[in-house]
C-alpha cells in the first residue's frame, strides 16, 4: 500500500472515509472522491469531485487522478425500495449508482491502472449480494448484479495486471444503518480487513460472520438461504 495511489469513491463519510483514512495511514497517495469535494474531511487526502452516475464527472476524475493504481468503489445508495411496490424511479437510482456507476468507474480507470503498471480494483458489495430482503429489494438486486459484474471483471482484467477484489459485509455502524437496531461492524476495522485482503491477493473479503454464514448457505440451494421457504 505504501507505493499505491488510490481513489476512494464516497469518501466523505462512513466506510469510504475509513478507507481513505486507512490508506493515508499506510502511506498511500489518496484521492478522496465525493460529489461535493468540500465535504471531504481526511487529513493527507486530495479531495476530488466525482459523481459516479455522471459520465462527464467520471471523465474529469480520470483527468484529476491519472496516477491511480488502486480504485476503491465504495460509493452507493440505499433507497429501501421494494421491487414490487417501491417507486420504480428508486429502483432505477439504485441500479444506476450501485451497478452502472461502479461499472463506469472500472471502465474509466482500468486503462489508467494498466498504464501505471497494474494494481487493483476493490468493489464494496454486501452480504445482500447473496441474500435478498423485501424491504431492500432494489439494493439487493443491484448488489447481486455487482457481484456478477465483479466476477466477470476479474476475468477480463487478470491479464492486464489488475486484481479485482470483492468486499462482502453485513450491517456496519454508518449513516446508512443508523436506523437499524442490529449488531454492527466497525467500519474502520472493515476497511483495514479489506485492504489487507487486497494486499494479500484475495479474490473476496468476507468481513463478518454473517457474510461467511450466508455464503456457506449458498451450497444448500434456495432453502439454505431462505429456510422459510423449506416446507
Amino acid at each position: 500500500m505504501t507505493s499505491s495511489t488510490a481513489l476512494v469513491t464516497g469518501a466523505n463519510r462512513g466506510l469510504g472515509r475509513q478507507f481513505a483514512l486507512e490508506l493515508v495511514a499506510r502511506g498511500a497517495r489518496v484521492y478522496a472522491g465525493a460529489r461535493d469535494p468540500g465535504s471531504i474531511d481526511v487529513d493527507g487526502a486530495i479531495p476530488v469531485g466525482v459523481d459516479i452516475t455522471d459520465p462527464a464527472s467520471v471523465a474529469a476524475a480520470v483527468e484529476a487522478a491519472g496516477d491511480v493504481t488502486l480504485l476503491v468503489n465504495n460509493a452507493g445508495i440505499s433507497t429501501g425500495a421494494n421491487l414490487l411496490t417501491g417507486d420504480l424511479s428508486d429502483v432505477h437510482r439504485e441500479l444506476d449508482t450501485n451497478f452502472f456507476g461502479t461499472l463506469a468507474m472500472v471502465r474509466a480507470f482500468a486503462p489508467v491502472i494498466e498504464r501505471n503498471g497494474g494494481g487493483a480494483v476493490l468493489n464494496v458489495l454486501s452480504v445482500l449480494s447473496w441474500l435478498s430482503m423485501p424491504m431492500a429489494g432494489a439494493y439487493c438486486a443491484a448488489k447481486a448484479a455487482s457481484w456478477s459484474m465483479t466476477n466477470e471483471l476479474r476475468l477480463d482484467l487478470a491479464d492486464k495486471g489488475i486484481a479485482v477484489v470483492a468486499l462482502h459485509v453485513g450491517p456496519m455502524d454508518t449513516d446508512m444503518m443508523a436506523g437499524s437496531d442490529v449488531p454492527k461492524s466497525d467500519p474502520a476495522a472493515v476497511a483495514a480487513m479489506a485492504l489487507d485482503g487486497v494486499a494479500e491477493g484475495a479474490f473476496e473479503v468476507l468481513a463478518d460472520d454473517h457474510s461467511r454464514a450466508v455464503q456457506a448457505g449458498l451450497a444448500n440451494g434456495v432453502a439454505g438461504v431462505y429456510p422459510q421457504l423449506a416446507r
